[in-house]
């Protein structure tokens, strides 16, 4: 009998198996589902001949109407439409949340059938799912440790080790390599991605530039803005699910604390004032989250630079640098509420040469 190889890390491989199982038998749906390289690559093929626009929009499923308002928004504007649904492992590292991440497949697929724009007169809906498995992304495997990784990997320095990548220093590798391989796959004519992960939008955007890609070329991939709750104003993500019905009531308060933060830079303060204006604002929120039984930590709010992401001088303030043309500010936040990390940002300045 022939021996069975496995991986180092037996958990990951059984995880991964599991999983893939998991995705094995599929809901019913009216969108094609494409589930290897190959057939998305003889979708996207047809679609060239036909002369087709094609517009993508990467996700990690669990949909909430962020995602949905830039599948709304790659419709108005392609011919065609597809989503990609895919966890990637190597985004997590060891510890972080892979296993209880939201998987919501036939819940997503139901909206991406019911969800329809009318252009001239024609409703469009989405064109194809994407949803390829953990060995179809990562053929030479993929492993959690970075340590211990394998293959290829692209980097993209200089952006990747500020603001969310100082807390979690192998994320943008990670991302950078996925992104790589859809767009290689999908080769899209316009990307749509969400302004809440700003970071990481700007990121992938100097990605296609660096690599001289042409589909989709830097110019069109859109960072598109923030849906928010109505309500609190808290950013839409699929990690709120984590939360309890107190920890909710809690979370309004990154949003609160970034307002705080542009008003008082608005208004001449520093970036230093500007920072603890936040800081300020969490304490009071820690306060009121205590009396729910709710704790809350604050892992950093930042401003840098939109163009270089370098961190302003804590001295700076708006009198004393340019906010018109191509240089806004990045004002982001990371707030643990319970266990859940929450993410959120406000472009300071010229916002539209970011966000459209």
């Amino acid at each position: 009998m022939p021996l069975l190889l496995l991986p180092r890390n037996h958990r990951v491989f059984c995880q991964l198996c599991r999983l893939r199982r998991q995705l094995s038998v599929l809901p019913p749906t009216t969108i094609p589902i494409l589930e290897s390289v190959a057939s998305c690559r003889t979708w996207r093929l047809k679609a060239f001949d036909e002369k087709k626009s094609v517009g993508f929009v990467p996700t990690m499923g669990a949909f909430h109407e962020g995602h949905l308002s830039l599948v709304r928004r790659s419709l108005s504007e392609n011919d065609l439409t597809v989503v990609s649904i895919f966890v990637n492992p190597g985004q997590f590292a060891p510890g972080e949340d892979f296993e209880k991440y939201p998987r919501m497949l036939s819940r997503d697929l139901e909206q991406l059938a019911g969800g329809q724009v009318s252009v001239g007169g024609v409703f469009r809906t989405t064109s194809a799912v994407f949803l390829p498995s953990v060995q179809e992304m990562h053929p030479s495997g993929i492993t959690r440790d970075v340590a211990s990784q394998k293959g290829t990997f692209v980097e993209v320095e200089g952006c990747s080790h500020q603001m969310e990548g100082a807390i979690r220093p192998t994320l943008y590798r990670a991302i950078a390599t996925i992104v790589t391989k859809l767009f290689n796959v999908v080769q899209p004519t316009n990307v749509y991605l969400g302004q809440k992960d700003i970071q990481q939008a700007l990121m992938i955007r100097q990605l296609c530039r660096d690599l001289l890609l042409a589909d989709p070329d830097a110019k069109r991939v859109h960072i598109v803005r923030t849906v928010r709750d109505p309500i609190d104003g808290v950013a839409l993500s699929s990690r709120n699910a984590y939360l309890s019905v107190d920890e909710r009531s809690c979370a309004g308060t990154l949003y609160r604390a970034l307002q705080a933060a542009e008003t008082a830079w608005t208004r001449g303060g520093t970036k230093e004032k500007s920072i603890s204006a936040a800081a300020a604002v969490v304490e009071q929120g820690k306060i009121e989250a205590a009396s729910k039984g709710v704790e809350m930590k604050l892992e950093y709010v930042e401003m840098n630079d939109a163009d270089s992401f370098e961190v302003l001088d804590g001295k700076l303030h708006k009198g004393s640098r340019s906010l018109g043309g191509t240089n806004p500010i990045l004002l982001t936040g990371m707030l643990w509420v319970g266990k859940t990390r929450l993410v959120d940002n406000i472009v300071i300045g010229d916002s539209g040469t970011i966000v459209s």
